[in-house]
């Protein structure tokens, strides 16, 4: 139907709704076609346009490239006749005519500068190529009245759409009628990409409007996909250097920044780097920022972009805002010093410049944090001083030899949460973010959390190596026989396994043991959803939940199911929601395995309680619940038997101690940097479900009675745990009180309910 009636420009918008871009891009071959070959729609609604193609005409297409052209013809002609060179390229095009349906179109692989005149002659013939020089053998080849329009390379390598008729009197004219661009925006771009399809990129077009930010900004937090690679890919489409700060620091010339409005800048999202041959480069985030403002406004004959993530993006314009204030500063406190300082200051060329004294900070934190063996940095602002502290084997020590004046403290705070992709400007709110570091060869997630305190912001970095070295069940800490009811637990058809414990106890280390062995076996198909993916392991599929946009634990366990599992693992079960998902997982024949807060295997049942789960479903379901802590080891290197803590004793052992007891300590050495443990291991506690656990969990026992239940039914509990590890030379003794409550000190009286 070719719409008799309708003016060009809708029947040209209706051809194109019925023939989406993308469609063709999704059919390609990548590696002959794909997006390059296929003009964007903006400049093939102006060229259609102007061709002014009515329903009886007959059109000559030179160039097919992808096909797209030459199908929207096909809408808008009564026949189309399409010549393309590269023979491969013809025969994808041709079997995407076939796939439409479209009888109308006849499709040549043939040198398009000679025609087709033998299916001639043409009401109009479009040519594709700027190649296609000598005009004359196609101009022969148009009917009467009929018209040619042809990309020619202008001035400044424009491109041009030109016409060309004959006169009545045989003559052939030339007319130039625009320039058209056939540059795609970085949303075209990812749709020839197949990264987006039409519909989620008119949706975030739409919102880019809405909130006036760049369309790349709304996409990124659509796509599953990290920014450096994003960001990379992006960067050769577009012909452009991608870097990393890293290596921009050393080349930013910041007094730049002072010859250029802030508001252009930033509606620019624009830094400039530096001057060389009168040559300008800037850093941009957004692919699609324009530099033509520039040329007008600045003495400069070239500009050229360099294209990098946000994150580095806002780190760059902090470090030269920054650099400036501290030179302003300088320059300021110059003219108020006396004499004699000032000679002092002058004569001190070696004092590092404001940014990279705070960033060469961070990074040295960073790395005394990686080479401590810390899980965590804590850095606390007091009101006369600065506290910075590491979390090593689970405790806390200082680093004194760092010494920070206020105004550093606030600077070291903005450097890690540009770090983190945080607000610098937002300091009345908790805020979180995520970053990475590279040290030793050693990958490391950061998670970072900054929090508001009565005397300035204090910022918590969490370190996750990203080794890809799982522990082993059998380093775990568990006895063997719990290593053979941990493996036998993965074997099930069905239910859920709980591992519990506080934040830090380890419970991904011993979920991610277990999975480790399952993907090496390969015979089961695993799937998790985390927050965040803490290791990559081969041979098992990790997803992870993107809140931001509506994907959490609970989506992620709806989609699961009909991917045809065994095993599913929910990184923690934290709402209703997602407790209710993970009952029904196993109910549908999956093993799911969960961690929750909780502070011992009894006590997880009062939490699942809480959650609103009906107690049935959770005695139905549940298999075991393991619930541990973790223990500082002695070094191995230093270990002696020591002389049991008479107090911790009494507790221990209230009847009396045992004459066999023994325990040990580390001496301190070098390897242990004098601190007597190196490492931690778990201390566990397991109770695995039978039939009194299920009566009791469905009648909703009081948690006491449930613990008597769990006892009478084989309980291995925390101090049985952590004794062995005592006796085996494992912990020290004074880890006990630290890893057991009061009341579980001493022996648990079984059947005392």
């Amino acid at each position: 139907m070719k719409h008799r009636g309708m003016s060009v420009a809708e029947r040209v918008t209706i051809a194109m709704r019925t023939l989406p871009r993308d469609h063709f891009i999704e059919m390609s071959d990548p590696s002959l076609v794909i997006g390059h070959s296929i003009p964007p729609t903006n400049a093939v609604s102006e060229i259609l346009e102007h061709a002014a193609i009515n329903p009886e005409h007959k059109v000559m297409l030179i160039g097919t490239g992808a096909g797209y052209v030459a199908a929207l013809a096909s809408k808008l002609a009564s026949q189309v006749v399409a010549l393309e060179i590269n023979p491969a390229m013809a025969h994808q095009a041709q079997r995407r005519f076939n796939e439409l349906g479209l009888a109308n179109l006849v499709q040549r692989t043939a040198d398009g500068r000679q025609g087709a005149e033998d299916l001639g002659p043409y009401d109009r013939i479009l040519v594709s190529t700027p190649h296609v020089i000598d005009k004359a053998p196609l101009i022969g080849q148009l009917a009467d009245g009929g018209m040619l329009l042809a990309i020619e390379i202008g001035e400044n390598d424009c491109q041009i759409l030109t016409r060309y008729e004959v006169s009545e009197l045989g003559a052939t004219l030339r007319k130039e009628l625009a320039m058209v661009d056939f540059s795609r925006d970085t949303g075209m771009t990812l749709l020839d990409m197949g990264m987006v399809d039409q519909v989620m990129l008119s949706e975030a077009r739409r919102m880019a409007r809405d909130k006036k930010l760049p369309v790349i900004k709304v996409l990124r937090d659509k796509l599953n996909m990290e920014d450096i690679p994003l960001y990379r890919r992006l960067a050769e489409e577009k012909g452009m250097p991608f870097a990393a700060i890293d290596d921009l620091l050393p080349q930013v010339q910041p007094d730049l920044m002072e010859g250029f409005s802030r508001s252009f800048l930033d509606s620019h999202h624009l830094i400039p780097l530096r001057v060389e041959d009168r040559g300008l480069q800037v850093v941009t985030d957004d692919p699609d920022s324009a530099v033509e403002d520039i040329f007008h406004m600045y003495p400069y004959e070239r500009v050229s972009k360099v294209l990098v993530t946000p994150n580095d993006f806002k780190r760059l314009w902090t470090t030269v805002e920054l650099s400036l204030q501290g030179n302003a500063k300088q320059q300021w406190n110059t003219s108020a010093r006396p004499k004699e300082k000032l000679n002092e200051d002058l004569l001190d060329r070696d004092k590092p410049r404001v940014e990279a004294h705070l960033i060469t900070l961070c990074d040295a934190l960073l790395l005394d944090a990686v080479s401590e063996g810390a899980s965590d940095l804590h850095i606390e602002q007091y009101k006369h001083h600065t506290r910075i502290r590491l979390r090593v084997d689970g405790d806390l020590h200082d680093l004194n030899h760092y010494s920070l004046a206020p105004q550093d403290a606030r600077g070291l705070i903005n450097v890690i949460k540009i770090r983190g992709d945080m607000d610098i400007a937002e300091k009345r709110l908790p805020q979180g973010g995520r970053s990475q570091l590279t040290a030793g060869g050693v990958n490391y997630d950061l998670r970072i959390q900054v929090q508001p305190t009565l005397h300035g912001e204090a910022a918590v970095i969490r370190m996750l190596p990203q080794t890809g070295n799982i522990v082993a069940i059998e380093d775990l800490g568990m006895s063997s026989r719990l290593v053979r009811d941990y493996r036998r637990l993965l074997q099930n058809p069905s239910g859920l396994v709980l591992v519990v414990g506080p934040t830090g106890s380890g419970k991904s280390t011993t979920l991610y043991a277990g999975l480790s062995e399952l993907a090496k076996d390969g015979r089961r198909k695993v799937l998790t959803i985390e927050d965040p993916i803490e290791y990559s392991i081969e041979g098992i599929q990790q997803t992870w939940t993107r809140p931001d946009i509506g994907f959490n634990f609970a989506d992620g366990m709806r989609s699961f199911v009909r991917l045809d599992p065994d095993i599913v693992l929910v990184g923690e079960i934290r709402d209703t929601e997602t407790a209710l998902e993970a009952i029904r997982a196993s109910q549908t024949g999956h093993v799911v395995l969960s961690t929750l807060h909780a502070n011992d295997a009894v006590d997880a049942l009062q939490r699942i309680y809480d959650l609103e789960v009906h107690a049935n479903s959770v005695a139905s379901e549940l298999m075991a619940v393991i619930a541990q802590k973790l223990a500082k080891r002695i070094c191995p290197h230093c270990r002696e038997a020591a002389e049991p803590d008479p107090d911790i004793l009494a507790e221990l052992f209230p009847e009396g101690v045992p004459d066999n007891f023994r325990c040990y300590r580390g001496a301190g050495c070098k390897a242990c940097n004098n601190r007597g443990t190196s490492g931690r291991v778990a201390v566990v506690e397991y109770m695995q479900v039978n039939s009194e656990i299920r009566t009791g969990i469905s009648l909703r026992y009081p948690i006491a009675q449930l613990r008597a239940v769990a006892l009478d039914s084989g309980l291995l509990t925390m101090r049985d745990s952590a004794l062995a590890h005592v006796a085996e030379g494992v912990i020290p003794l004074s880890e006990l009180p630290r890893v057991l409550p009061s009341e579980r000190m001493a022996p648990e009286k079984r059947g005392a309910w």
